[in-house]
């Protein structure tokens, strides 16, 4: 495919790193096409031979999007020195990485791809993807405690969790509907409240459901839910 693309989407493609890593590396000089210094916002083509760190980096046409079903201990990172984490643990014959993170002892949706604007494109805040989850915690679950977690709690100096929706499934569970993602953020808002989560599963991204799917299986995204993910990639 001889189609120009931005240098930092081909990167991107490549699987190398995002494309705002990629332009970082860029403006820092590391990045060479055809044996000279790139620049920031140029166009390259599968002609072209673009290098980083001495390394030929190869555009990836294909876009995998997998839905895996994390198990509980195991870790959203690519870092090799970590036993537990997701790549390792689905080895999958090509680079991908998570979309987002899901803490290490929560189970459920957790999405992979071999795209950075895929990444940007679902987890960044502003655009406000629904997240739901299901959770279990260590004390009946009261309407009081469902109109604290749903009107908005302050987690920190300089952290707030904004309203969100919440409704009771159980004795002790509830079903949870947040557009944010700060870190481990369900557990703190339970904290919050006077209750600890006991189990906390992820069962939607936006428009993509969990399922089915067993706990450690992973299948590809269907056409149409890639197509819904990837139309809401900013250009």
């Amino acid at each position: 495919m001889d189609d120009e693309v931005r240098l930092n989407k081909y990167i991107a493609d490549s699987g190398y790193c995002s494309r705002r890593e990629a332009d970082r590396l860029i403006e820092s000089g590391k990045v060479t096409v055809n044996g000279r210094v790139a620049e920031m916002g140029e166009r390259v083509t599968s002609k072209d031979k673009v290098i980083i760190d001495g390394k030929r980096i190869v555009r990836d046409e294909e876009t995998i999007l997998l839905i895996f079903n994390k198990p509980p201990g195991i870790t959203c990172t690519t870092a090799e020195d970590d036993e537990t984490n997701v790549v390792k643990y689905l080895n999958y014959p090509k680079r991908i990485y998570p979309i987002g993170r899901l803490d290490k002892y929560s189970e459920g949706l957790l999405l992979m791809t071999n795209k950075g604007e895929l990444v940007n494109g679902i987890m960044r805040s502003r655009y406000g993807h629904e997240k739901e989850y299901i959770v279990t915690v260590d004390r009946p679950v009261t309407d009081k405690l469902l109109r604290r977690l749903t009107n908005g709690i302050q987690l920190s100096e300089d952290e707030y969790a904004k309203p969100c929706f919440a409704e009771k499934t159980a004795r002790n569970k509830f079903r949870m509907i947040i557009t944010q993602g700060l870190n481990r953020q369900i557990r703190r808002m339970c904290e919050k409240v006077g209750c600890r989560v006991t189990k906390l599963k992820r069962v939607r991204i936006i428009d993509i459901e969990l399922g089915d799917l067993p706990v450690g299986d992973y299948r590809k995204a269907t056409p149409k839910e890639l197509k819904s993910v990837l139309s809401r990639i900013d250009d």
